[in-house]
């Protein structure tokens, strides 16, 4: 080849895809296995693990990484693996933000009209639920 490159196609055998194609099978048979389980705080870690081994399956195989320049493969599967990490590491953080902070969860406003009787009945029955919550908001003044 020109320039010194080495590059050459690589075609696998059918069984090699029909492999790959059953594992990932078997780890989404795992992934929703793993679902009625409960981890704790460690859901998310196992979600997250098995979801990166399904990635990296398919850009080995199925996007010829295994077979291409080794960089190339080692970019993409450290990639997955910092992906996964960061957004494990938001999730902890998100998670347990109550831990820390005291504010807790409530209406922003009180009196807002989805809070109101007449609007809840009315959506409820599904009878003219339109006006109202329109005729609710237009008797309100701004300042309640």
């Amino acid at each position: 080849m020109k320039n010194g490159s080495s590059h050459s196609h690589h075609i696998l055998p059918p069984r090699v895809y029909l492999g790959v194609g059953a594992a990932l099978l078997i780890l989404t048979a795992i992934t929703v296995a793993v679902s009625f389980f409960n981890f704790g705080p460690y859901n998310l870690l196992v979600a997250m693990l098995i979801a990166a081994g399904k990635a990296s399956l398919v850009a080995l195989f199925f996007m010829h990484l295994k077979y291409d320049n080794k960089l190339y493969m080692t970019i993409f599967v450290a990639s997955v693996v910092f992906l996964a990490v960061f957004i494990i590491l938001t999730m902890f953080d998100t998670l347990r933000r109550d831990d820390i902070y005291d504010i807790g969860a409530g209406p922003i406003r009180d009196r807002a009209v989805m809070y109101d009787s007449v609007a809840v009945d009315s959506t409820i029955t599904g009878a003219d639920s339109i006006e109202a919550v329109s005729d609710t908001t237009i008797n309100q003044s701004p300042g309640q």
